[in-house]
């Protein structure tokens, strides 16, 4: 493929991405395929000789679209959202066009692109000023952190624990100096959410440290008195106590976690506190949301995706930490052919990236900030997010209104918790009447016991329209299943 054919295949893909996000309603929101099932669509092996474009293309609606779930269709429901505009769409073309691996500010006397490094850290910076951060944590102050886009909230929850492991480790052996490293590792205990997401315990499993899971209130949150209990036993045992990961915005409900109590404590009992808001962190930017970050300035890190909610298509996920000495200490690792003259200088550890990650190499990913945040600008990125949450509303409202069915945590955002009123059995019944139908997909989750749905609002094309649509489609079967015979 030459550049002319080049233009002319890169005009028509536009236009086929553009007609499947226009068109993507029309389309079952669930595949109904079997696994394996693509196997036998292509051949054993690469071919030796080039196919033609139009081939391939073809392939794409015969073996590829079948199997897709849809993400950004308005009739999905499932999970959290993953966020998609055609600015972010554009910035990634430029992204892989560009090729650039911004591994260091420079390498040797070889430039590694700075412009991708240096814009990271302004995007960063913009991000943070949106959520109002406290000003350590921004880069371009007199503070001692700054930001970083990691590929995931987990890999940034990982390197947070990680960094927190090897500030203990050295601490304890600053006053204990015939401990072993392993002495101390064997010693150390870890803490989160009963409500945490799985990423966090396999954090602690990669880490190597134990992880302890803190029960929650009645709102699903974690509050002082249960996790400063449990540390008291801990350390009363011999244990150390060096981590804990607060959630904001829980997977299963939307919980908060009380960092305000939470903070201090950590804070008095040298522990350091991550703060995982990978879903919620994007609403920070709504005034009247920004409250629930309130306690921030207590933590060592706070992470959230801006791929979920912030119209920054995958994989985009920001972490901040308040002392960047702490997490480019655990990781700092400089080969010969890494080092380069501005590595000693201030503005190095502000401008290299390397240690701040678990890859090597990195993408151009703030250029999709970038490009959102000056095409959409705050206050559209804001009234997307309170459009969204409005839409939660809009079907809690429905929900409440028909006697049958109960609301199982408060709806702040855009997720609404809610099942049938009776047994377990009953809900995941109809649920699996709704996966079957592939109309809409929604997931379960399970608060004290219960079986329960969850209803995301997702996509970016979310209207009313869909919302109630949805609502007629989970009554009519609802109505269906209650007229069997054992209901």
């Amino acid at each position: 493929m030459d550049a002319a054919e080049f233009r002319r295949r890169g005009k028509e893909m536009v236009d086929y991405v553009a007609d499947y996000l226009e068109n993507i309603e029309k389309r079952l929101v669930y595949p109904d395929v079997e696994p394996g099932y693509l196997r036998s669509l292509i051949p054993t092996e690469a071919p030796l000789e080039p196919e033609s474009y139009e081939d391939v293309i073809k392939d794409v609606e015969r073996v590829i679209m079948p199997g897709i779930t849809h993400w950004h269709s308005p009739y999905f429901f499932a999970y959290f959202s993953a966020a998609s505009s055609y600015p972010a769409m554009l910035a990634d073309m430029l992204c892989g066009a560009l090729g650039c691996i911004g591994f260091s500010w420079t390498v040797c006397v070889l430039a590694a692109s700075p412009a991708c490094t240096e814009l990271e850290t302004v995007m960063l910076d913009w991000l943070g000023k949106m959520l109002q951060l406290p000003e350590c944590f921004i880069a371009g102050t007199h503070g001692s952190g700054g930001g970083v886009i990691q590929g995931t909230a987990s890999e940034a929850t990982l390197m947070s624990l990680l960094a927190a492991r090897c500030k203990a480790i050295r601490r304890v052996q600053a006053t204990n100096s015939n401990y072993s490293e392993s002495d101390v590792l064997g010693k150390l205990v870890a803490y989160t959410s009963e409500q945490a997401h799985s990423s966090v315990e396999r954090a602690a499993l990669i880490g190597g440290v134990m992880m302890k899971q803190v029960p929650a209130d009645n709102s699903y949150a974690v509050r002082v008195d249960m996790l400063k209990k449990m540390m008291e036993e801990d350390k009363a045992a011999g244990l150390i106590p060096f981590y804990f990961c607060a959630t904001l915005g829980t997977t299963p409900s939307c919980a908060f976690d009380r960092i305000v109590e939470l903070g201090p404590l950590c804070n008095e009992e040298n522990i350091w506190m991550h703060i995982d808001a990978a879903y919620a962190g994007s609403a920070f930017i709504c005034p009247e949301f920004r409250p629930l970050l309130n306690g921030v300035e207590f933590a060592d890190s706070f992470n959230f995706n801006p791929h979920k909610w912030l119209l920054v298509n995958f994989d985009c996920s920001a972490m901040w930490v308040k002392k960047r000495t702490d997490i480019i200490g655990a990781f700092k690792m400089e080969p010969l052919y890494l080092k380069h003259e501005n590595q000693e200088s201030g503005r190095s550890i502000t401008f290299t990236h390397t240690h701040w990650q678990i890859p090597l190499g990195r993408r151009f990913r703030s250029l999709k900030l970038w490009f959102v945040f000056r095409l959409y600008g705050l206050q559209g990125l804001q009234a997307h997010i309170r459009k969204q949450v409005a839409l939660a509303k809009v079907f809690e409202s429905l929900v409440r209104a028909d006697k049958r069915f109960e609301i199982c945590a408060e709806v702040i955002m855009g997720l609404v918790c809610f099942r049938l009123k009776g047994s377990n059995e009953l809900n995941q019944n109809l649920l699996k009447r709704i996966t079957d139908s592939r109309e809409i997909h929604l997931v379960p989750c399970q608060l004290s016991g219960r079986f329960v749905l969850r209803f995301a609002i997702c996509a970016r094309t979310t209207e009313s329209s869909h919302i109630q649509q949805a609502w007629r489609h989970i009554t009519q079967l609802t109505f269906e299943l209650l007229q069997e015979p054992s209901h």
